[in-house]
């Protein structure tokens, strides 16, 4: 099966994710400075959100980019990441509205840790398809990136329970490592 439209529908699901979280950014009343203040929370939630979504979407542009075909699982296992994605505008404006408050914030790491479990077990199917010889398992080998980030995650939720400001920073260190495209692919796409 080819992966042309597996990359067109998860690009077209990305885009309404991103349209959705911006209109959740109320216009404020007033025309001073100050009116934006109270909208600060929700402003940095949707910046720390949209970069995630950019995150997975180049990256899942580079993993795609190293496959040559697609089948019925990886179909499922797209669709089980695309719908933890969906749940980023939730997430992100129940935390920005409620000032990063313990609970949303332990969700919003809920929705990161299941996000980035099913990117995981969508990597797996990819290279199920291809073949344990495939360049994209090359590439990723043992994924110490992808699971250092599921276990930070997990770490995060708790704690945001306890301490919300680590939580977050941890969120932000785990957006911070994947901010670059994979270069573990990125250095085998000239073979591809």
């Amino acid at each position: 099966m080819h992966k042309a439209r597996l990359e067109a529908f998860s690009d077209g699901v990305l885009a309404i994710i991103i349209t959705i979280m911006v209109l959740d950014l109320h216009i404020p009343r007033g025309q001073e400075l100050g009116a934006l203040l109270p909208l600060l929370p929700v402003f940095l939630c949707y910046v720390l959100s949209f970069v995630y979504i950019g995150i997975y979407w180049n990256n899942h542009h580079h993993m795609l980019h190293a496959v040559k075909r697609v089948s019925g699982g990886v179909l499922w296992a797209n669709l089980h990441l695309l719908f933890w994605l969906s749940l980023f505008p939730f997430v992100t404006g129940w935390m920005g509205e409620n000032n990063f408050g313990a609970v949303p914030t332990a969700l919003y790491g809920g929705v990161l840790l299941m996000a980035a479990t099913a990117y995981w077990i969508l990597a797996r199917a990819l290279i199920a398809a291809e073949g344990a010889e495939s360049v994209l398992a090359k590439a990723i080998g043992r994924d110490r990136k992808g699971v250092l980030s599921i276990v930070l995650y997990a770490v995060a939720i708790p704690l945001a329970l306890v301490s919300r400001w680590p939580a977050l920073g941890i969120f932000v260190l785990v957006a911070l490592m994947w901010l670059v495209p994979d270069r573990r692919i990125e250095r085998v796409l000239p073979q591809v």
